[in-house]
């Protein structure tokens, strides 16, 4: 079953690997082809799904160990794996950079690419044309920003990218699919903002 679809789409989720991460495959419904968003762990399980569900391309979120650890067994089966030019130096290895505010296009599916700096120096974002879907990676999640402890975390960063980026750019229907977790919409979390920001995290 369908994590979502609607009439155009269906959205497919699985979650893997020790940091329960997870991962969404995106399908049009008219031509069958497919993107992956984070080729996080359990490879077998992944590259199975990849064949079963028309995947052409891969898009990384980030990355963090724990989003990328899929990433050369999928490239070595033939999919193009994507990620910010920030981020590059942390994945194994990668095929093509992304950029800020450019469409990819998977059969007649549109994904616009949006930079959110904050977790990482090179964290992304994907809105899917047509749809109510925001893919958030580790930007946003229910209840606030990611973490920005880590080496390329800051918080005022990831703010500024949650409330210009995202709270600004999307209505309050948007379901957002975070990295880990539950989904959440627009209109749940942004009436917490200035709460994140007095918290500090």
């Amino acid at each position: 079953m369908p994590h979502y679809e609607d009439s155009l789409i269906e959205v497919h989720k699985v979650v893997v690997g020790p940091m329960d991460n997870n991962v969404y495959i995106i399908r049009s419904k008219t031509t069958g082809d497919a993107v992956l968003i984070d080729a996080a762990n359990e490879h077998e399980l992944l590259l199975q799904m990849c064949r079963d569900l028309g995947v052409r391309k891969v898009l990384e979120t980030h990355g963090h160990w724990d989003h990328i650890q899929a990433v050369p067994a999928v490239r070595d089966a033939g999919y193009e794996v994507s990620v910010t030019a920030a981020d590059a130096e942390m994945l194994p290895s990668y095929d093509l950079l992304l950029e800020d505010d450019t469409v990819i296009e998977v059969g007649d599916m549109r994904l616009r690419t949006i930079a959110t700096p904050g977790h990482t120096r090179g964290s992304m974002c994907f809105s899917v044309e047509g749809t109510p879907l925001l893919f958030s990676g580790d930007t946003l999640f229910p209840g606030g920003p990611g973490n920005t402890k880590f080496p390329g975390g800051d918080f005022p960063t990831i703010i500024r990218s949650i409330e210009d980026r995202l709270f600004s750019r999307f209505g309050a229907d948007t379901v957002v699919l975070p990295g880990h977790g539950d989904d959440t919409t627009i209109g749940t979390e942004l009436p917490h903002l200035q709460e994140w920001v007095d918290r500090g995290w």
